[in-house]
């Protein structure tokens, strides 16, 4: 039987939905589809554009060319199906988060202790014992990050909201600023089968799929889930990275040692180092 072909246009979250929703047997049977990841460009031919039946993407807007949403969505055939799904982001966790270009999971704070030409010993003792909430309001940080993550929501009609804000305080929700873990990976994909007036996913099949990014944890400064009272990330949490389990203090002892010698591909070091 020939399948119907769906295109989803989609960051790194793409592959984990689509693995999920191919746990319902009747989209499986339905769709054959292709991914397409927006976040590095990756065109998308216009040939599979005016063959699709099921458009599933991320809402990116004008300022990304010939790949915003509504330049693709014009390529398709009338009878397409349209459906933004979520793109989920939360800063929430990591406060001095920075996605400045040079260097994978940027901290601006030991950036400032590391740029200042202190010695390794003191810029390692200043940020474990910095006390976040001293040297920012954390409050309204987290209270915008929600905001932004609210407006994104608008775009989809598949809501997950409700779900961080309930459960952020309780449970590691992401394990990176667009790494969202099980539940809300596997929430989103149950909201999109939803919107498709598809059955849910098979729930057993749905719960051995773990982890969407098991690879790396990002850890969480000790300050700020002291503030938040947030019990899952204190000093002794033993945090996933590429194959070890790292307290944070090793974890930033890794990060000044590759920023003082001039590392670019952080990721790269870090799956390259042992111990």
């Amino acid at each position: 039987m020939n399948r119907e072909r769906c295109l989803i246009h989609a960051n790194c979250q793409g592959e984990p939905l689509l693995k999920r929703l191919n746990r319902c047997p009747a989209f499986r049977d339905r769709y054959e589809c292709r991914l397409y990841t927006n976040y590095v460009r990756e065109p998308v031919p216009e040939a599979d554009l005016a063959r699709c039946d099921l458009f599933l993407y991320q809402h990116l807007g004008p300022n990304w060319g010939e790949l915003a949403s509504a330049s693709l969505m014009g390529k398709l055939p009338d009878h397409a199906r349209t459906l933004c799904i979520p793109n989920m982001f939360f800063k929430g966790y990591w406060p001095t988060w920075s996605g400045r270009a040079g260097f994978d999971y940027r901290c601006e704070l030991l950036d400032g202790y590391i740029d200042a030409g202190l010695s390794t010993d003191e810029i390692i003792l200043l940020y474990l014992r910095a006390d976040l909430a001293a040297k920012l309001d954390l409050e309204a940080l987290m209270r915008a990050t929600l905001q932004r993550e609210r407006e994104r929501e608008a775009h989809t009609p598949v809501k997950y909201m409700a779900l961080i804000e309930e459960r952020h305080g309780l449970e590691p929700l992401f394990n990176t600023v667009n790494h969202p873990g099980a539940p809300l990976m596997d929430h989103a994909a149950r909201g999109v089968l939803r919107e498709l007036g598809l059955p849910g996913p098979d729930e057993a099949a749905l719960s051995a799929l773990g982890d969407p990014f098991p690879d790396f944890e990002q850890p969480i400064h000790p300050s700020v889930a002291a503030f938040f009272g947030w019990d899952f990330a204190g000093p002794d949490r033993r945090y996933e990275v590429y194959g070890r389990k790292l307290s944070f203090a090793a974890w930033t002892a890794n990060y000044v040692h590759a920023r003082q010698h001039g590392v670019t591909d952080f990721i790269g070091f870090l799956q390259g180092a042992e111990g």
